[in-house]
């Protein structure tokens, strides 16, 4: 079979018959009906004056509806799935930039978007559920009338996807991922996990974000299996979603891992009765203690991959056994080429540090409306992802930070991923966060958030000292503060660039 183009083709290989779309006390939603709804949706879209290349904003909660329009607007249109939790300023910010033609709401869901799309005069889409139906199943109402100037399902070249970087120190940019590059990234997934259709994916991850859309949910009805969508991460449900939904692997991102850990003794019996084949972390790096708690908890592999909004998520992982996994890694590449680029533009050698640099079939042609990102951003063909990073002999790849996450202490650098590490070393340490903190003479120093395990004790002095024994001295965190929570991003992310701010540490 040939090489799935567009997101139509990717959903033509599962068996009529088969589950696709399941959710929490709702029957799945097979193949057979997912396909005639994307067939029934696309043309009602061309009815209302919608078609290829027209950008539809989705502001739907999570849960099997999502994935399913998902997977139904984008055969025909480009879709632009944002964050509910949004304000008014925010939507009024993204549906603007966009240049959306319509919004796409759950009926009766009132609030920002839809007074935000009412003032702007957009047409306002309502997908109605069937509550007592398969899960996923909808259809649409209030559609505008019109004749589009692009008809039927779209084709490798038209745009699928566009989702905004998170903008932290900067003006967000919107990513353009054609249908093209998420076919081939949901087809690189698979391969990498060897899905097939006995595989089911229990989805935790928010459907606003690519590593839930492609990961869990295309990667997964892609290679005619089925994912189960929960309402968003809990960790206080995690287990009885384990019980219902009976699947064979979940995706998160570590701080959701760490959560699910926090609960995993007391529900043992579940993990016994419900095995997965593996376990996938991506999105942020993965402590090796994390993982290695992981393995043990659940006697399943853990792969942890490296992805990016750019290129449809997925890059390199770790593959499944019996080839290596190497905790500390992102492993191999797993999709696009990947290389080291020095600062000259040079590509470097096995065991020299740079800045990593992909192409393939997954990666974007670049941002909308941003000549400026887009001639920072590429460079002799290759994209660079500003991660600073090494690849081993065996063309294992390490991420050693962010570029702009190094700290740069009086011309001193510091990977803050090496000191979270010998943190989480700590008996007492749960998660734990490096930063810069701003500094009158050196520019910047290094600090840390920590949160410590229930019941466990440590002291600014002590965990000070724990760091010492084990890094140079001007690695050591001049400030160790010890907090319930680290504010995370609407993925579930630790963030460092900022959180001096939010923290109240920046003047």
């Amino acid at each position: 079979m040939s090489q799935p183009e567009s997101v139509i083709d990717l959903l033509s290989r599962g068996s009529d018959e088969a589950p696709a779309i399941g959710a929490p006390d709702r029957p799945m939603l097979g193949f057979h009906a997912l396909r005639r709804l994307m067939a029934d949706t696309v043309a009602l879209l061309n009815g209302a004056g919608l078609g290829r290349g027209d950008v539809l904003a989705i502001v739907l909660p999570n849960g099997p509806e999502m994935a399913a329009a998902f997977v139904a607007l984008a055969a025909g249109a480009a879709t632009a799935p944002l964050n509910p939790a949004y304000r008014e300023d925010e939507f009024d910010f993204y549906l603007g930039d966009l240049n959306a033609r319509a919004l796409v709401v759950a009926q009766g869901q009132d609030g920002p978007a839809r007074q935000v799309a009412h003032r702007r005069g957009l047409p306002v889409i309502e997908l109605i559920g069937d509550p007592g139906g398969p899960a996923g199943a909808f259809h649409l109402a209030r559609l505008p009338t019109g004749s589009p100037k692009t008809t039927g399902f779209a084709t490798a070249a038209d745009v699928a996807l566009i989702l905004h970087t998170s903008g932290t120190t900067s003006r967000p940019k919107m990513v353009r991922l054609s249908q093209r590059n998420v076919a081939a990234s949901a087809c690189h997934i698979a391969r990498t996990l060897a899905l097939g259709p006995n595989d089911r994916c229990l989805n935790v991850m928010p459907l606003f974000h690519i590593h839930g859309l492609i990961a869990a949910v295309l990667a997964s009805l892609g290679a005619g299996g089925a994912v189960w969508c929960t309402p968003g991460f809990n960790a206080l449900k995690f287990f009885s979603w384990l019980e219902e939904a009976t699947p064979t692997w979940y995706t998160a991102v570590p701080t959701m891992h760490q959560a699910i850990l926090a609960r995993a003794e007391r529900n043992r019996e579940i993990i016994l009765r419900r095995p997965l084949r593996f376990i996938r972390s991506s999105s942020a790096s993965l402590p090796p203690q994390v993982m290695a708690e992981l393995e043990a908890t659940f006697g399943a592999p853990v792969l942890e991959s490296y992805g990016m909004t750019e290129a449809a998520h997925q890059m390199a992982s770790n593959p499944l056994p019996p080839a290596p996994r190497k905790p500390g890694t992102v492993g191999p590449a797993a999709g696009p080429e990947i290389a080291i680029m020095g600062e000259d533009g040079r590509l470097l050698a096995h065991g020299e540090t740079g800045e990593v640099v992909i192409r393939g079939a997954n990666v974007t042609a670049g941002y909308l409306e941003n000549p400026a990102a887009n001639a920072s951003a590429f460079r002799d063909g290759w994209f660079r992802t500003g991660d600073q990073g090494v690849l081993d002999a065996a063309g294992y790849l390490s991420i050693t930070g962010r570029l702009k996450e190094i700290i740069n202490r009086g011309g001193e650098k510091i990977s803050p991923r090496e000191v979270d590490e010998v943190l989480l070393d700590h008996p007492a340490v749960e998660q734990a966060v490096t930063f810069a903190l701003p500094h009158d003479k050196l520019g910047e120093e290094v600090a840390a958030a920590v949160v410590l395990r229930q019941g466990k004790q440590a002291s600014e002095r002590e965990l000070r000292e724990f760091v010492a024994k084990r890094l140079a001295d001007f690695k050591v965190p001049r400030k160790v503060l010890l907090l319930p929570e680290i504010p995370k991003g609407a993925t579930g992310k630790l963030q460092r660039i900022g959180l001096a701010q939010k923290l109240g540490l920046a003047t």
